[in-house]
């Protein structure tokens, strides 16, 4: 399953003014609502929040690295030689 890692550290620590942190979370919360209608979901492990979906294809168009594992990463590539034009 395709994931990365939430991490709002500095989240609002380039902005100037309570207007500017209140627009950034706003942007944030917007962003987190998108991805939520898209299909994406917390998983809360030990340490981290992840940000998943099962289809890496919708995770792709989002432009998201998987950060996964890459032998994992591997097992996603399609073995297909049709798609390599010998």
């Amino acid at each position: 399953m395709s994931f990365f890692t939430w991490k709002d550290k500095g989240l609002t620590s380039d902005c100037s003014s309570l207007d500017a942190m209140a627009s950034r979370f706003e942007e944030t919360a917007n962003l987190m609502k998108r991805l939520s209608e898209k299909g994406f979901q917390l998983k809360k492990t030990q340490k981290n929040q992840l940000i998943i979906h099962s289809d890496p294809k919708v995770f792709d168009q989002w432009g998201f690295i998987s950060e996964e594992l890459p032998f994992k990463q591997l097992s996603l590539i399609p073995d297909d030689e049709s798609i390599i034009d010998f």
